[in-house]
């Protein structure tokens, strides 16, 4: 029998990371439904990526960020501290500036909305596997752009905001953070500066929206 010239598509294989289980299971099924890609290991947590990516070596990574224990973004660090060759891509419904923007400084390759599954992820999928860039979508694009146009919160004003988020005055900020109450006030006048607002609710509900904390 003659040989085809057409040559059989390389399977790329992939490890998803969510701790939803009917989301796993819908994407799960979608990514095995192309004919060149392969589940070969599904996570619930950051901690059980780290074991799975070492164990089945994946081409490529599909990571959500809300994860229990070990963040998204904490894992995509860990993973590519670990195995510097990883492939991630972030697969989320954070859709803050912030979150892009950490995600991508941690080392994803590309940033996707779980509202928009579609052709785009097969697409990215694909861009990453064979090493190339993939284009961000539009909304994703526009959100990080706006974060340039803005001073991001130091590590302490986000803990200020953190704790204004859990309901305590400046006094309880101070003792919990062991500094001065006239610190604090520094810390709160610089934060309603950058999030350009004008008190604590707002400042808390900007904060959320952003992606620059999270509420549990």
């Amino acid at each position: 029998m003659p040989s085809s010239n057409v040559d059989e598509p390389q399977e790329i294989t992939i490890l998803y990371v969510e701790d939803h289980a009917i989301v796993r299971e819908a994407i799960t099924q979608f990514l095995n439904l192309q004919p060149d890609m392969r589940v070969v290991a599904v996570a619930a947590s950051g901690e059980e990526a780290l074991e799975l990516f070492g164990r089945f070596r994946p081409d490529v990574t599909v990571m959500d960020l809300q994860l229990p224990g070990m963040s998204g973004v904490e894992a995509i660090k860990a993973l590519r501290a670990e195995f510097p060759d990883a492939r991630i891509i972030v697969l989320t419904m954070y859709q803050g500036d912030e979150d892009i923007h950490r995600a991508l400084e941690a080392g994803a390759a590309s940033y996707l909305l779980k509202d928009s599954v579609s052709d785009d992820l097969m697409r990215v999928v694909r861009e990453v596997h064979a090493g190339r860039q993939p284009t961000l979508p539009a909304e994703v694009s526009s959100r990080l752009a706006a974060r340039g146009m803005s001073a991001p919160l130091t590590r302490r004003e986000r803990d200020v905001v953190e704790l204004i988020a859990a309901g305590m005055r400046n006094k309880e900020i101070a003792s919990t953070l062991g500094i001065s109450e006239e610190t604090v006030h520094g810390y709160i006048k610089n934060v309603f500066s950058k999030l350009q607002v004008n008190d604590r609710s707002a400042a808390v509900t900007t904060a959320v929206r952003r992606g620059i904390i999270h509420l549990r």
